[in-house]
């Protein structure tokens, strides 16, 4: 099978490619312009040099040089860092499956690099979510601790989500790798290559992480607006600028959390359902062109939660920034 020469759609009601060589002469071509597929693998690329650089230094600084008594705001980080950092490989095969986008490579990125694409971007989004719940209650009941609070608690959780994923993964990969492998290679989005039953499927993964996004969205928004308030009480009956410089570092600490939480993970999802269940119905090359660009955008906003993320450990974390800053100190003459 030959490279595509360029990045094309190719469409009738149902299908469309990026090759067009691998549909027939009666369907009509919408063409998407080839430097879209060079931007992409440039952004793809410069994302995953960096997420990797930045992955392994924070990887290094919570897992190998941190010794201090676990809690569960870093049982939440330490698994937030993992989702990340083992999102770079899902980045690597959808850069490859832009670059040579041959039939093994679809049939990999299609199973593989999607399934592992959605289990980082989920726990992402899960992990963030507890840490702002973490964070909520620390600001609202200071001198209690709430069961969600505890390190075990947050270990059962973060066990529990990580196998949610695995198993919903597994087994679209299973179906996937048993009815559709030997299809043809249709498009990035491989939509058009799947079975009847793993299409289903994959829909109905779709509509059912919708529901769940927009319970955590909500619930992320709910208490940013909850933690204001409490601060905005706690600030008007302090008297001292220490305690107001505290209270100021906590509502930056939250806006950080739910600016990088909006800005990656909403456009995907306000994207991906339209997408999906209303490409295959145009007949207008103008709209699939349109759907498709601002897809692959949303993806790469996704991507570019990753290296967003040491902003989290940065400003929540002041063992973290004792920790960088001694390394900091080290390599200093």
């Amino acid at each position: 099978m030959e490279r595509p020469v360029s990045a094309a759609i190719l469409t009738t009601t149902t299908n469309y490619s990026l090759n067009p060589k691998m549909k027939n002469s009666t369907q009509s071509l919408c063409e998407v312009p080839a430097y879209f597929s060079n931007v992409f693998i440039i952004a793809y690329s410069l994302l995953f040099l960096v997420s990797l650089v930045l992955n392994c230094i924070i990887m290094r600084v919570y897992f190998c040089n941190d010794h201090r008594v676990q809690s569960s705001a870093r049982v939440y980080m330490k698994n937030l860092i993992v989702a990340d950092f083992f999102f770079c490989p899902s980045l690597l095969l959808r850069i490859a499956s832009y670059a040579d986008y041959t039939e093994i490579m679809c049939n990999i990125y299609c199973s593989f690099g999607a399934a592992a694409f959605y289990i980082n971007m989920y726990a992402s989004i899960f992990f963030m979510d507890f840490i702002a719940v973490n964070r909520y209650l620390k600001i609202v009941r200071p001198l209690e601790t709430h069961t969600l609070q505890t390190v075990r608690t947050a270990r059962y959780i973060s066990s529990a989500i990580w196998f949610f994923l695995l198993v919903i993964a597994s087994v679209y990969v299973i179906l996937y790798l048993s009815t559709s492998w030997d299809e043809n290679c249709d498009a990035f989005t491989c939509e058009p290559r799947k079975s009847s039953q793993v299409s289903v499927m994959y829909k109905s993964i779709h509509c059912v992480a919708l529901m769940f996004f927009i319970f955590l969205l909500t619930s992320l928004l709910f208490l940013y607006w909850k933690t204001l308030k409490k601060l905005r009480e706690v600030q008007l009956s302090t008297q001292t600028d220490f305690n107001r410089e505290k209270l100021t570092k906590s509502k930056r600490n939250m806006l950080v959390l739910v600016v990088i939480f909006c800005v990656c993970f909403v456009p995907y999802h306000l994207v991906r359902l339209p997408y999906t269940f209303i490409t295959p119905l145009l007949n207008d090359c103008t709209s699939i062109d349109g759907l498709y660009i601002l897809k692959e955008a949303s993806i790469l906003l996704v991507a570019l939660n990753v290296s967003l993320d040491p902003l989290i450990y940065f400003f929540f974390s002041k063992a973290f920034r004792e920790q960088i800053n001694l390394m900091s100190c080290r390599n200093c003459p």
